[in-house]
């Protein structure tokens, strides 16, 4: 296809695609998606070899949150039976922490569910990064807190952190039908406090709220230019009593293309395959290592992944390594710019500093239903949204929406961290 051969040469010149083109690697047809997947596949490797970059995610506080945010688990008005608790204590989360390092992850994200950190939480968020950090050497962290006043980030940054994730989760055009206690702007501050603050910046979208494809477009070409080190990639986990658990609009072809068209526009960013990709991607998930180079080991926030094991043997099975703890994550140019390094050996031709993600599903990792590493949201009195989600007035749903529900494959998480049963790693 002309199209793939023009995307795959923009990719390995760093160009960005036009949105014609990224609109229309979702409109490919299936028998197209091999294709799509290989076009994608050569950009990937020329930036990070065959290289999977592991995260392990803690949840330092569940629950309790007093955000709307629709596609959330631990939104205010959730009638989802999951795990609630305050914070851990810094030897708690160091021992949680332990568990994913010893699984094989570089890096620890530190999530915990809120509108944002008051700076006694900062205080206690520290404290757990000096203490994971004392006890894991070269290990990274990634801090998800939720909106951040002034002079957090650098608090932050003291301490020891070295990414921190906030994800826009959709398009502005249609935030508002997400999310009504925040705004989007609120988000973008908050990504780019960080960037100032010299963190690596970690900022995803969650996909199948009944986004249109140019939601999805807009999404991506917007974090594109907030040019974030690490993108994640959530789709959405319809958990039972949140608004959004009749939107199970996924394929797993759809979510294919999605990655895709996600490390066509960011080619040489760390896209990584956060929550929802046990549910939605299924067996296919091995294929959607040729367009990630990173994802996350075990469970989620709230909901259970598959086995550690599991993800370490389907990594070896198609062919890929897991990436080493002295290896570089992202490629040189962008390591040089943000300032160093979180390894020293380069292991491509680009390699570089890594950047940080939840997904009921979110970023590093995801609070409750849907997406990357902080806070994903809402928790308000909303019960009830249109149906086909956040697509805009006079768009439809696209047509890979599906009818078969995998409810079976949302399970809550029960062990790990706020329990006494070991963590999954």
């Amino acid at each position: 296809m002309d199209l793939l051969n023009t995307l795959v040469d923009k990719g390995l010149r760093r160009e960005l695609p036009t949105r014609e083109e990224a609109l229309a690697v979702l409109a490919t047809s299936d028998d197209e998606l091999l294709d799509v997947v290989a076009a994608a596949g050569k950009v990937r490797r020329q930036w990070f070899g065959r290289r999977v970059k592991l995260n392990y995610l803690v949840n330092l506080k569940s629950g309790l949150c007093p955000e709307d945010c629709s596609y959330c688990s631990q939104r205010l008005g959730s009638k989802a039976g999951i795990l609630k608790y305050t914070w851990l204590k810094p030897d708690e989360a160091s021992r949680a922490a332990a568990a994913g390092v010893a699984g094989g992850a570089k890096r620890v994200c530190l999530v915990a569910s809120g509108r944002g950190p008051t700076d006694r939480d900062v205080d206690r968020v520290s404290k757990t990064i000096e203490a994971i950090k004392e006890e894991n050497e070269g290990i990274e962290v990634c801090a998800c807190l939720g909106l951040l006043s002034d002079g957090q980030a650098d608090r932050l940054r003291s301490a020891g952190a070295d990414a921190y994730n906030h994800n826009l989760n959709t398009s502005e055009e249609t935030y508002g039908a997400i999310t009504t206690t925040h705004t989007y702007a609120d988000r973008v501050e908050t990504v780019q406090q960080a960037q100032a603050a010299g963190l690596s910046a970690c900022s995803g979208l969650i996909a199948g709220m009944g986004e249109s494809d140019k939601d999805l477009v807009d999404v991506v070409f917007a974090l594109r230019d907030l040019d974030p080190d690490s993108v994640p990639v959530n789709f959405l986990i319809p958990f039972e009593g949140t608004p959004l658990a009749k939107e199970w609009n996924l394929t797993p072809q759809r979510c294919l293309r999605i990655l895709a068209m996600v490390r066509f526009v960011c080619p040489d960013v760390e896209v990584r395959l956060a929550g929802g990709r046990e549910v939605h991607l299924r067996s296919m998930q091995p294929l959607a290592l040729h367009l990630v180079n990173s994802i996350f080991l075990g469970d989620y926030l709230t909901s259970e992944g598959q086995a550690g094991q599991t993800d370490l043997d389907m990594i070896a099975d198609a062919g890929f390594e897991v990436e080493g703890a002295g290896t570089t994550t992202l490629p040189r140019h962008r390591a040089d710019a943000l300032g160093g390094g979180c390894g020293t050996q380069d292991a491509t031709a680009g390699a570089g500093c890594g950047s940080h993600d939840d997904a009921g599903a979110a970023g590093c990792g995801s609070h409750g239903g849907g997406g990357g590493c902080g806070p994903c949201g809402g928790h308000g009195e909303q019960e009830q949204q249109p149906a086909g989600g956040v697509a805009g007035a006079g768009e439809s749903v696209p047509a890979s929406r599906t009818d078969a529900a995998r409810t079976d494959l949302v399970a809550v998480r029960r062990r790990g961290a706020g329990t006494d049963l070991a963590p999954n790693a």
